[in-house]
């Protein structure tokens, strides 16, 4: 029996009707995460080699929105959990090694959970094992019978017996299988059951009937049993993983000043002594340094922050901000933007695909798009780089210790020396060399005594 490879099979061709949606079931997401996406990152974390996702109904739109990093198969007929896995191996081949077969719509089960199962099967030398949960009440669910340890076969709901009704042991829908025996028993599935369904649930009893028992993986988490199938479940799903996640971070060093109403996605990393104030979204890949203070009704999305930060009432979004920072309140960090140390950017300011190097600062009303600028640099009130002129975008360099005075307009392609100075209100449209000034406003004309002119003819009229 081979223990080389391990495959991870996840069944999301489901189209979730209960779920009143045109989205694919899967992809609503628990915590910012598609739930298709925290079941096959949770299998790669517990030492799966592979994850093989089958997808039916809105599976382009689950490819594109999952990515490349995992395979594919297509179920273009839903005709129950048996067919969708022939679907997989009649599209990839047999597989080889042990296949774990989960549902995409269980996005609790935690990554511990998934070793276990893996190294408990692997331990047990038998061909197949099934994921067990013990539970005072198993309405709803498909009953395992159990004994020593075994189980000899599964029952669903709709078929079950009074009697089998109050078994206690419920099929979890998961399931560690040797490759080659899978294909074999696959192919002994027969649909005369309530729903003339395929059902994987067989292939137990077909083992069992021909000698090869099945382990029964029991637990009473009721976690592994907390399928998704409408937004119900699917807001109580939203919460517990959240407690979960927020419970860690606080166990690990970091102040959440209200858990309730904080918001951190399963992929966030927070180091020690970082403070996370109420109503802030912490979403993807973001990570937060030491000693930082995120929020309070702050929104990263796949962001970067450095060692004693502070930002608050701001939103950032695929950005990378070094320490020492401090930004908000109302700013907007756009995609592809880059602060160094040191950087300030106040309110109602806007970067976007720019870098601001040490130190530089833009504290009032600017937008700065395609730009770099040079450390220690400092950006006036109400300052903007005219980077689009409705055919193409251009670009804006300024050096180093440059002072851009409010209210000024820079058009690129424009190039901005070391030290060089902008007067207030200019409109810049030329190079400016180091150390120069640039003057590009209309000369100031004083009139004696117009306004008073001004009234009188506005009066009489």
């Amino acid at each position: 029996m081979s223990k080389q490879k391990v495959t991870g099979l996840i069944l999301a061709a489901g189209k979730g009707t209960r779920m009143k949606s045109d989205l694919p079931k899967c992809l609503h997401k628990v915590c910012g995460v598609p739930m298709a996406k925290l079941v096959a990152d949770s299998l790669i974390a517990a030492g799966v080699d592979e994850v093989v996702i089958l997808v039916g109904h809105g599976g382009e739109s689950l490819i594109q929105a999952l990515g490349h990093g995992y395979k594919y198969a297509w179920q273009h007929e839903q005709l129950g959990t048996g067919h969708a896995v022939q679907c997989a191996l009649a599209e990839l081949g047999p597989l080889d090694g042990t296949v774990m077969i989960v549902c995409g719509d269980t996005p609790l089960i935690s990554t511990q959970y998934f070793q276990d199962f893996l190294k408990v099967h692997q331990d047990s030398e038998r061909v197949c094992s099934l994921a067990v949960a013990e539970l005072p009440d198993a309405t709803g669910y498909g009953r395992v019978v159990v004994f020593s340890g075994e189980a000899k076969r599964i029952i669903e709901q709709k078929d079950a017996s009074p009697e089998e009704k109050q078994i206690g042991h419920a099929n979890a829908g998961m399931y560690c299988v040797e490759g080659d025996e899978l294909s074999e028993a696959l192919k002994t599935l027969k649909s005369d059951n309530a729903q003339s369904e395929y059902y994987l649930t067989d292939i137990v009893g077909y083992f069992d009937s021909t000698g090869r028992s099945v382990n029964a993986f029991i637990s009473n988490d009721p976690a592994i049993m907390m399928g998704v199938n409408n937004r119900k479940q699917l807001a109580e799903a939203n919460a517990i993983l959240k407690k979960l996640t927020n419970d860690r971070h606080m166990l690990n060093g970091v102040t959440i000043v209200d858990p309730g109403n904080t918001y951190i996605g399963p992929f966030v990393e927070i180091d020690t002594d970082s403070i996370i104030e109420p109503g802030t979204h912490l979403i993807g890949r973001t990570t937060i340094g030491k000693n930082s203070t995120i929020g309070p009704n702050t929104r990263l999305t796949d962001v970067s922050v450095g060692d004693n930060c502070f930002v608050f009432f701001s939103h950032a979004d695929s950005a990378v901000i070094g320490s020492n920072v401090k930004i908000g309140p109302f700013a907007n960090i756009r995609p592809k933007s880059l602060l160094g140390d040191g950087v300030r950017i106040g309110n109602f300011v806007e970067i976007n695909r720019s870098h601001l190097h040490d130190g530089a600062k833009a504290n009032h009303l600017t937008y700065i798009g395609d730009a770099e600028i040079g450390h220690e640099t400092n950006i006036g009130a109400g300052t903007i780089t005219c980077n689009f002129d409705g055919f193409k975008k251009y670009r804006t360099e300024i050096g180093s210790d440059a002072f851009i005075g409010s209210n000024s307009t820079l058009v690129a392609p424009v190039k901005i020396g070391n030290g060089a100075i902008v007067a207030a209100g200019s409109v810049i449209t030329n190079d400016v060399l180091p150390n120069d000034g640039a003057f590009g406003r209309a000369r100031q004309e004083n009139k004696s005594g117009w306004a008073a002119r001004w009234r009188e003819i506005k009066g009489n009229g």
